[in-house]
């Protein structure tokens, strides 16, 4: 299984567009949004591209394809101009070989306050805009990053699951964070 990440999208066009262009461009299957997807929010400036109305019509041509969840900044008003549903605190993915990856946005749960999971089981999540892919603990703890709005120096991001491994990618190609799942 494939799994292409993305995150923090907030209302932008270009970044979606570009999320898009990557996640087709990857061969995933599954398009896993985290979080914050039509919003700017009130601590962040407007994104470039900010046309929350659009990025919706796009991703709705995916919506077959999408598992999201509902980030601090999505509300039931963006679940209205979405086919697809968002508005769950988590997701589960159970990869083949009984591995867990637990789907959230990172204001709930997080690497500091983490959900029951079992050894090896994955936490992805958004919220802070910094890419993570490293085992803390007993658990893998991923975070694709920001496509729209990258914090603490990264480049715009996104993630992938792919043969057994975690990786933030830049949106140039450049993999940013790695970790081999057990």
């Amino acid at each position: 299984m494939k799994i292409f990440f993305a995150s923090d999208l907030h209302g932008s066009l270009p970044a979606t567009e570009k999320a898009i262009e990557l996640y087709k461009a990857s061969g995933a299957d599954t398009f896993v949004l985290l979080g914050d997807v039509l919003n700017h929010g009130p601590r962040n400036p407007i994104p470039d591209g900010y046309n929350p109305p659009a990025v919706a019509e796009l991703l709705n041509t995916l919506s077959d394809s999408i598992i999201a969840v509902r980030g601090n900044c999505d509300s039931e008003v963006d679940q209205m101009l979405l086919s697809f549903p968002m508005m769950a605190d988590y997701a589960w993915i159970v990869l083949a070989n009984g591995q867990r990856l637990f789907l959230t946005h990172g204001h709930l749960y997080n690497s500091d306050k983490r959900p029951a999971l079992r050894e090896n089981d994955v936490l992805a999540h958004g919220h802070t805009h910094v890419p993570v892919a490293e085992k803390v603990g007993e658990q893998f703890i991923f975070n694709p990053g920001s496509m729209t709005i990258p914090r603490n120096g990264y480049p715009a991001s996104y993630g992938m699951l792919d043969n057994n491994a975690l990786e933030v990618i830049s949106i140039e190609g450049e993999v940013l964070k790695r970790a081999e799942l057990s």
